[in-house]
C-alpha cells in the first residue's frame, strides 16, 4: 500500500474557530513526512484525529487503509506517537514504565524482555532502565519516550515536535535510530518540528496556517519557489559587481547576489566568466521558505 495516511477534505472547529479547515493530503509508506506551521496552525488537531483521540467534523482519515473513525482498533496498533509532552508516569522506573505499556499490547514476559533488550541498545537505555523516570535528564526522558512507542513494532511513526529543547548529541541519536528504522523496516515518520534543519530532510513537506495548506512540495521545490539561491563572489569588488545588472549585497571577501535559481547563475557566468574565480552558490533554507509563507519565524527552531 502506496498511501499509508490519506486525509480527504478534514474539517474541525472549536465553535467560531476553524482549526481544521478542506484539509487534504497523503503520506507515502516510509517517507519523512513534515507538518510545519506556527502554534495554533493545526497540526496538533489534525495529528489527534488522525490518531482517533478526537472527532472530526467532516471529511475522512484513512490509516493503512482503514477509516480511522469505524475502524480504530485496526488502525491503533499500527501506529506509535511520540507527543509533545511525556505521557509515561514519573515515579515509575524507566523498566517498569514500558512494562506497564507493552502489557497493553499483549507483549509480556520473554517477548517483554527480549524487545526491552532491543530498544536499550538502540536507544542507550541501559544505565538508568531502573531510575525513576522523573530523576533522568531531559534528553533521556525523551529517549524513553521514543521507546516506548516503538515498542509494538508500529508501521506509522507520528513525531509531534520530539527534540525541542533537546541537546546537539541526543537529537543525533534520536534521528539516527528514526533513520535506520525507515532504511531497514520502511517506517514511515510523520513529523511535526520547529527545527527547520529537520524539516529540510523531509521526503515531502507541509506548511499549514490558520487550518488550510499554505505551502507543499518537496524541500528543493519549497526552497526554489520560495527562497531563492544565492551566489557569493570571493574578491569580487562593488565597482566589478555593478557591471553584472543585478542587485547585490557585500560581503566580507565579496559580494552576494539573490538569484532565483541556478539556471541564471550559469547565464551570469557566460556572460561574465572574468568574475567567477571563486565563488560559491548557496541554495535557500527552509527558514526562509517558512518565513514567506507564514510571515513569521518557526518559534523555538534554530535556523537552516
Amino acid at each position: 500500500m502506496d498511501n499509508v495516511i490519506q486525509i480527504d477534505h478534514l474539517y474541525k472547529s472549536y465553535g467560531d474557530v476553524k482549526a481544521v479547515s478542506d484539509l487534504s493530503f497523503v503520506v507515502k509508506k516510509g517517507e519523512l513526512f513534515a507538518f510545519l506551521g506556527v502554534n495554533g496552525a493545526g497540526k496538533s488537531t489534525t495529528i489527534s484525529m488522525i490518531c482517533g483521540q478526537l472527532a472530526k467534523d467532516s471529511g475522512t482519515v484513512t490509516v493503512l487503509g482503514h477509516n480511522v473513525e469505524k475502524e480504530f482498533d485496526a488502525v491503533s496498533r499500527k501506529i506509535g506517537v511520540v507527543f509533545q509532552t511525556s505521557v509515561l508516569d514519573k515515579k515509575l522506573s524507566v523498566k517498569d514504565n514500558l512494562k506497564s505499556r507493552a502489557a497493553l499490547y499483549g507483549i509480556t514476559g520473554k517477548a517483554f524482555e527480549k524487545r526491552l533488550a532491543e530498544l536499550s541498545a538502540t536507544f542507550e537505555l541501559g544505565s538508568f532502565l531502573n531510575r525513576p523516570l522523573e530523576k533522568l535528564s531531559g534528553g533521556q526522558r525523551r529517549r524513553v519516550d521514543i521507546a516506548r512507542a516503538l515498542l509494538h513494532e508500529p508501521e506509522i511513526l507520528i513525531l509531534d515536535e520530539p527534540t525541542t529543547g533537546l541537546d546537539p548529541q541526543t537529537r543525533r541519536l534520536l534521528w539516527n535510530v528514526v533513520e535506520n528504522l525507515r532504511n531497514e523496516r520502511q517506517l514511515t515518520v510523520f513529523l511535526t518540528t520547529h527545527y527547520m534543519e529537520e524539516a529540510a530532510d523531509a521526503d515531502y513537506i507541509i506548511i499549514l496556517e490558520a487550518g488550510k495548506i499554505a505551502a507543499e512540495g518537496t524541500p528543493l521545490t519549497l526552497k526554489n519557489e520560495y527562497a531563492g539561491d544565492y551566489v557569493t563572489l570571493y574578491g569580487c569588488s562593488e565597482e566589478q559587481a555593478e557591471g553584472l545588472g543585478v542587485s547585490f549585497t557585500k560581503v566580507r571577501d565579496g559580494v552576494r547576489i539573490k538569484v532565483s535559481d541556478t539556471a541564471e547563475v550559469t547565464d551570469l557566468i557566460l556572460k561574465h566568466p572574468e568574475l567567477f574565480k571563486d565563488y560559491e552558490v548557496t541554495k535557500g533554507k527552509m527558514d526562509d521558505v517558512f518565513l514567506a509563507v507564514t510571515g513569521k519565524a518557526p518559534e523555538g527552531g534554530d535556523a537552516q
